[in-house]
Formats: structure tokens, sequence, C-alpha cells
């Protein structure tokens, strides 16, 4: 077997979604496990037979197994521009795209870039594993467990960009992630984040339900107040957040023609609970888990159906089928309904929207 650099191959994250050895895997094609080993880490291309053999043994297509990498274009697509002339960035496929995204802060905490761009010099070349990332945009704060999951049962990375409900969808029409999380309808209306997709993007799309999660108010426990009703008529310090959020949603309906406008805004639930931690506000709309990890008081105001949304047409995409295989296992299903909060019940069911 030949070195051809210009291969890239899918191989492992296919035997890990079985659950196989390379040994197992290696018995049921017929070939060695050192050639195994070889292919897997891109030292060797496998002959025509080998790959007809690998296909057939993981009932997939050979295309799914083994690609061609396509030469990187001269210049860099980026997905939005930098706000820096130097900065790090990832690099992921979406849709046939590569595309270099700014690095940013992620609920992840430090992700590796893929490189550094300066004035003046050349970008480096397309990341090896640009087709092995999967690009999300969402609100979750427990999205650490779907990456940890991801990385060590599939091999794909995910970028899990922070964005609020509307602007992760707007993402996600301009084809820019994978999958945008939403949480824009309470858990007893069916279908309501159905018809916000419908609305915004129209047909096409699916929904995978990750949890049914709390969202209420976060308090400090030094104010003394003990009732939804008590902390919306008395004179707190709110910290807001921004448009098309789903917290934003709940705090206007909570507090209706009482709002005041808040003394700032935070871009995610942890920091609407920082604030309120650390003295700038008495009291946010956030989720349960992250009140809890602040040691504040916490009212249930609502319970929220939170799904991701991914074009149907992605449904054959590896990372797509990868991202739903790890939600509807029974490890994270049971780590996810363990945390304060958050429902698993429906975990991992698809809805289409038609």
């Amino acid at each position: 077997m030949a070195q051809i650099p210009s291969i890239e191959n899918y191989l492992r994250e296919h035997r890990a979604r079985r659950g196989w050895s390379q040994e197992e895997l290696a018995r049921r094609a017929g070939l060695s496990r050192a050639g195994i080993s070889a292919i897997e880490t891109d030292r060797l291309v496998p002959s025509a037979a080998a790959v007809l053999a690998l296909a057939e043994a993981l009932e997939c297509r050979v295309e799914d197994l083994f690609q061609l990498r396509r030469q990187a274009p001269n210049d860099p697509v980026w997905a939005w521009p930098s706000r820096r002339e130097s900065c790090r960035y990832w690099v992921a496929e979406v849709e046939g795209v590569e595309r270099l995204y700014p690095a940013e802060p992620t609920e992840l905490g430090m992700i590796p870039h893929d490189g550094v761009v300066h004035p003046g010099t050349p970008w480096g070349q397309a990341a090896s594993n640009s087709r092995r990332t999967l690009v999300m945009a969402c609100c979750d704060p427990a999205v650490g467990l779907l990456a940890a999951a991801l990385a060590g049962t599939a091999g794909v990375r995910l970028l899990a960009l922070q964005r609020p409900s509307r602007a992760a969808l707007e993402l996600l029409e301009q084809g820019l992630v994978h999958a945008a999380g939403i949480h824009l309808s309470r858990a007893d209306e069916p279908g309501g984040n159905a018809r916000v997709v419908r609305g915004k993007l129209g047909a096409g799309y699916s929904l995978l339900r990750i949890a049914s999660w709390e969202e209420g108010i976060a308090l400090a426990p030094e104010r003394g107040v003990r009732s939804i009703r008590a902390a919306v008529h008395s004179d707190l310090r709110w910290i807001g957040r921004e448009d098309g959020s789903g917290a934003r949603q709940c705090l206007d309906e909570l507090l209706g023609s009482r709002r005041t406008a808040p003394r700032c805004l935070a871009s995610n639930h942890r920091g609407v609970a920082e604030a309120v931690r650390s003295g700038w506000a008495d009291a946010g709309v956030c989720l349960h888990l992250v009140s809890e990890e602040a040691g504040l008081d916490f009212f249930r105001v609502r319970e929220e159906a939170y799904d991701l949304c991914f074009p149907t047409r992605l449904a054959g995409d590896h990372r797509i089928q990868a991202l739903q295989e790890i939600v509807r296992s029974p490890l994270y299903r049971k780590a996810l309904g363990e945390l304060p909060g958050y429902d698993s019940t429906e975990t991992g069911q698809l809805q289409q929207v038609t």
C-alpha cells in the first residue's frame, strides 16, 4: 500500500461508533490489526480491495470512510471578520465550505486553535480535522458533556460557540454552523420550537431534543427574597440578557411593564449568575444549573424545551450522525438527567419541521 497524503479517512470514527476494537474490525474485514492501525493514523492508504472489505464490514459506503482531501483555497474564507488583525482561528467544513472561525471564549474552555494569522503573512493550510469538526451555536452550559462524548467516542471535535437562540438560528440560516441550540418555548407547548424555526427558516429542518430544563430567577441569598412574587415587586437591580435569547423572553414575560432598564447585559447564563454572585446585580434570569453552581437562591419560572436544530439535508453527515448517536446513548442521557434542573426523559427524540 502506498503513502498518498491527499486521502483523508474516517475509519476510526466508524469503528468507534460500532464499539469495535481494531482487532475486531481486522477480523471482520479480513485484514491485519497493524494495517487497520496504519490506516487510522494516516500512515497508509488501503488498496481498493481493502477499502471495499472495510466498507462491507462497517455496512457503510466507501465515500463515508475515505475522501479526497480538497486543496486549500488561496485566500481564507472567514465565517465572520476578526476583531483583531492578528488572531487565532479554528478551521471547520460546513456544507462543503472550509471556513476560518476567529477563536473566542466558549463553554468548553480553551480549545486548541488550528492556526494564527498576522497582518501581511499568509495563512496556514486548512486543518486536517476540518471535516471532523462539528460547529454548533448554543447557550447550553452543559455542552461540555456532549463535547467529551463526541471526542471520545466518535473522534469529532465540537466547536460550541456561545450564542442566544435567535442569533444561533441566524448563523444556521447563513450556513455557518451545523446546528443551532434553541429554547424559545415552554416544555408544555408541543411544537413550540418548531414553530419558531418554521417562521424563521422555513421547512427542511430537524429538531433533536436535548433536554427540558428549568429557567428562573437567580437571586443573591442576602437579599432575603422568598418568592417569585416578592422578587418581581421588590426594588431589585436586574441583570439583563440580549434580544433573541430565551432568558430575555422569560425576563420580559416575568416583569412585563415593571421592567426597567437593566444595569448591564450578560451574554450567557453563567454571565447572569456571575453578575449576581459578584454583587453587580441582585437578580437575573438563568438556568437552575448555573444558579446552583454559583451558590445562589433560585425560583423556577418555567420549564423549557431545549433542542438542537440542523438542516435535514445534513442527516447523512457523519458528524450529525455521531451527534444523534451520542445524544441517544444511555450514558449521556444519564449524565444529563443528573444535572440540577435538567430532565432527559425526551432526550434524543427527533422532530421534522415541515
